[in-house]
């Protein structure tokens, strides 16, 4: 599974009777290659009508509906009237402010359309505040130049290419100087838009020798990044170990006997065969079979076998004489098994009956190139995640619990980044199946083990005491994404 994001791409160059501009159109053409190339859907409109826009807009909000992330993006001339904003296409007609607020394409128009869309985040970026001849024929006062300010939904940031009343001049080459800007930092992988947009303000800054200085708004509730760094191709490990249903256990070595014994689901069998691996047998190992035998480790652990249980949280002394090149394989392949099955794909249910025990190991910084690992794996899967496994980020979520009659707190919401997660699993969707009462660090641990966030890294505030006795959880709820 990957992000789904959509995007409408607006250059307007071809203005008439002396309102061109060079830049704009090659702004949108650059731009729509590279959100295309960021894994973007995109409409592209060059040097448009107002209906072209308006009909591109009835697509876009189609799009917006069936994906996550919406963008929309225009190059060309805007301006103000009466405080409102407004886009300009070739057919505008400038030759005063009645005519061309009726031949414009409203802002406020894009803005209400991707406000009221089923996709979680907008990204608005207005490259549009040119300075306009036809505004300035029109013997405007300065506080009339540029775009005005504008309000901002929630899960929306609006970029513009100058601060609110400013204007920008056309570039020098092929692109606008913010444009320019733009496209330099784009592609900067793991980077949040708003620390994003900092480097762009430096970036112009420096193009226009501070003439220009861009300004955001933003309300988004959560990250978002335009870049997130692709998950490496496994090419260290063979196919049959990543689809380890295929994994060859013949000739035998002292590792794949202990992976057979591990398989077997007997825990008499499986204790004392990871029991008899010495140092010199791991050391002696090839990678694909220390990484099949960490997978079967952990998946031994998650059905209850002492030996695996205790390998896991042991794991820092039973390697301690392991070389690094031997021992990463074992927890490549145990956090492998979290996410993955045994063909090799995503499970559609994550195994995390020991993810907390396995996850306390990333606290040992020998062991950090194998939470890379992972995490550069599931970055490609982030829409499947609150936030990525492995990767060092503290996570706060806010339970809400009312009190019922019998003196009881019945959990009702857990909210994550200002959004209630906590919701009906399929068929018990509209069904009160009632609750049954958790202790407080259980209701933690399945926060935790449904978010998929180690207990390390999260954080709940609730008015529920940690000593409390008296709490209910629902039936048939879940967390997962």
């Amino acid at each position: 599974m990957t992000r789904k994001l959509t995007a409408l791409v607006v250059g307007i160059s071809n203005y008439p009777n002396g309102g061109a501009l060079k830049n704009p159109a090659h702004d949108a053409e650059d731009i729509s290659k590279a959100l295309l190339d960021l894994g973007f859907s995109v409409i592209s409109q060059i040097d448009c009508t107002v209906e072209d826009i308006d009909r591109a807009l009835e697509s876009f909000k189609d799009n917006l509906n069936s994906n996550e992330v919406g963008l929309f993006y225009f190059a060309g001339h805007g301006m103000q009237i009466k405080g409102e904003n407004y886009l300009n296409a070739i057919d505008t007609n400038f030759i005063d402010e009645i005519s061309a607020k009726h031949s414009s394409f409203p802002l406020n128009q894009v803005i209400e359309v991707m406000d009221s869309c089923a996709n979680s985040t907008n990204l608005i970026i207005l490259d549009a505040c040119r300075n306009n001849p036809f505004v300035r024929a029109w013997n405007r006062g300065p506080e009339q130049r540029g775009l005005a300010s504008i309000y901002t939904p929630k899960g929306t940031l609006i970029a513009f290419a100058t601060s609110p009343g400013e204007v920008a001049g056309d570039g020098a080459g092929r692109n606008g100087s913010y444009t320019e800007a733009l496209l330099r930092h784009i592609n900067t992988p793991d980077i949040p838009v708003e620390d994003l947009f900092k480097r762009v303000r430096n970036t112009l800054s420096m193009l226009t020798s501070e003439k220009q200085t861009s300004w955001e708004h933003t309300s988004l509730s959560g990250d978002f990044y335009f870049n997130i760094s692709i998950g490496r191709s496994i090419t260290i490990y063979g196919a049959d170990a990543i689809a380890d249903a295929q994994f060859v256990l013949k000739p035998a070595t002292p590792v794949k006997d202990a992976i057979s014994g591990l398989k077997s689901s007997n825990w008499y069998t499986q204790n004392p065969a990871l029991l008899k691996l010495t140092t010199a047998d791991l050391t002696s190992a090839d990678i694909d079979s220390l990484f099949v035998l960490g997978r079967n480790v952990y998946q031994a652990a998650c059905g209850g076998a002492n030996a695996s249980i205790s390998f896991i949280h042991d794991f820092h002394n039973k390697i301690a004489e392991v070389p690094p090149e031997k021992y990463k394989p074992i927890l490549d392949g145990m956090l492998f098994e979290v996410f993955f099955n045994s063909k090799g794909e995503l499970r559609k249910g994550f195994k995390v009956s020991r993810f907390n025990d396995l996850f306390e190991l990333k606290k040992i910084q020998e062991f950090a190139p194998s939470f890379d690992f992972i995490s550069e794996l599931l970055l490609s899967h982030q829409n499947r995640f609150y936030v990525i496994p492995g990767k060092h980020r503290s996570v706060s979520v806010d339970v809400v619990t009312e009190t019922v009659e019998t003196g009881e707190h019945l959990v009702t919401g857990v909210f994550f980044e200002g959004i209630n997660v906590l919701r009906r699993t399929g068929s018990n969707t509209g069904y009160d199946l009632g609750a049954y009462p958790i202790r407080y660090d259980s209701l933690i641990q399945t926060i935790s083990n449904e978010m998929v966030i180690p207990v390390a890294q999260l954080t709940v505030n609730s008015n529920v005491a940690p000593k409390a006795t008296k709490i209910l959880y629902p039936y048939g709820s879940t967390l997962e994404k």
